[in-house]
């Protein structure tokens, strides 16, 4: 992105909320900061079943799914007798948390695209483009002039 090699990025999301922020796999919240920094456009793309229109604040009421940390201070792999064997690779000491998913907020997201094409990432854009499955409409004459 740096050497202006990128032009867009698009991601996928497990859980998107009716505002637009979004969840997926950890380092696609640094990847929309990458691209916010160097001007490229970043999308999300989603089927509809992921919006949970009962959401409002993906950092907030995202429940975030920790795994296990051996997942980090472990490696396993063939010894030079040929054997499998699983070893340490961070001090016993130490602490390790292994988040499985981000939270990318709206603000970062260029569009939404869906089934129904593309949504702006927050809560009209969505109403507008899922009107029969979002619980509010969208506002109207509200902050645009």
């Amino acid at each position: 992105m740096q050497h202006g090699m990128v032009d867009l990025c698009i991601v996928g999301t497990d859980r998107t909320t009716a505002t637009g922020d979004v969840a997926n796999k950890i380092g696609t919240y640094l990847k929309a900061l990458a691209a916010q920094d160097n001007g490229v456009p970043f999308y999300v793309a989603l089927p509809s079943p992921t919006i949970d229109w009962k959401l409002s604040d993906g950092l907030a009421q995202i429940p975030i799914e920790q795994r296990a940390g051996s997942e980090l201070s472990h490696v396993t792999g063939l010894t030079d007798a040929g054997e499998i064997a699983t070893v340490r690779v961070t001090p016993a000491e130490s602490p390790v948390a292994n988040y499985a998913f981000d939270v990318t907020p709206a603000r970062l997201v260029t569009g939404l695209i869906t089934e129904r094409g593309v949504a702006a990432a927050s809560r009209e854009g969505l109403a507008a483009m899922f009107p029969d499955l979002s619980p509010s409409p969208p506002e109207r004459g509200r902050g645009s002039g």
